[in-house]
């Protein structure tokens, strides 16, 4: 059994802030944890599964110092702000970027927490399009971030995060934000891990923060953006793959270099 260690996460995801529970705390504790801690379903392609369990989540996050997806990062992060003395709260979500919400099951994990009063909306483990800061749960009101726009509007009864993209404000995922159960994801991660159409099955998807931007991937495209620059690549092969794990996500996985990647049939 591997407890949870308050001071083992801060460094992992390097905070050295201060530790009282507020609104100061949890946005630097909100990037550190985003820019240290990449997105990646590689378990799922690789055949392992994915545990939920909190010993497994740390084991694996922490002192494996891997990546997740969002049932990983959300079950982390809201221990994490527990430990600091917040009172976060987890909701189920529907990821309706390119698919109606009707057509979207209940797969995504997100958090919210009140600070002063105040609620904001936390989103750790979405991917490429995530917000690096909490959202206030006010409709409309935006949360900037250099470039980046975040803000929570209403949509068919329910909430909605929406970000700026390509100019464009685009609705990420809705949730009715009533509180949900941990079994609620260990079903939900249970379907996206296993089902034969679910595209953490048919698809690699990676993502990691850097100082001056981000570094994504979906199946062999790369897309390295530092600040308005943009390099794209495609990787041949996975003995390449696992150099850019190395080189741009922190950590080294021998085993993608037997990775089956249905999308990806060159690597077959």
């Amino acid at each position: 059994m591997t407890a949870f260690r308050l001071d083992g996460y801060l460094a992992r995801i390097g905070w050295n802030g201060p530790r009282e529970p507020t609104h100061a705390t949890l946005a630097g504790v909100l990037r550190a944890h985003m820019t240290a801690v990449p997105f990646e379903n590689l378990d799922v392609l690789l055949g392992r599964g994915v545990r939920l369990d909190l010993d497994g989540v740390y084991t694996k996050l922490v002192e494996w110092r891997r990546g997740g997806y969002c049932f990983e990062h959300g079950t982390l992060f809201q221990t994490a702000l527990e430990h600091l003395g917040f009172r976060p709260v987890a909701h189920a979500a529907r990821v309706i970027m390119q698919r109606p919400p009707e057509q979207a099951p209940l797969t995504h994990m997100v958090l919210t927490v009140q600070v002063g009063g105040d609620a904001f909306v936390l989103d750790p483990g979405f991917g490429g399009h995530a917000p690096l800061v909490p959202v206030p749960l006010v409709a409309g009101r935006e949360a900037r971030d250099g470039a980046d726009l975040h803000r929570m509007v209403r949509q068919d009864n329910e909430w909605a995060l929406e970000a700026r993209i390509d100019g464009m404000m685009k609705a990420l995922w809705s949730s009715s934000l009533e509180p949900a159960q941990p079994v609620d994801f260990v079903m939900a991660n249970h379907f996206v891990s296993t089902f034969p159409e679910s595209p953490f099955v048919t698809s690699l998807m990676l993502r990691a923060f850097s100082p001056s931007g981000r570094v994504s991937m979906m199946n062999r495209d790369l897309t390295i953006r530092h600040d308005v620059a943009v390099e794209k690549r495609i990787i041949a092969d996975r003995r390449a793959l696992r150099g850019v794990l190395t080189e741009h996500f922190g950590f080294d996985l021998p085993e993608v270099e037997r990775l089956r990647v249905p999308s990806v049939p060159e690597w077959d």
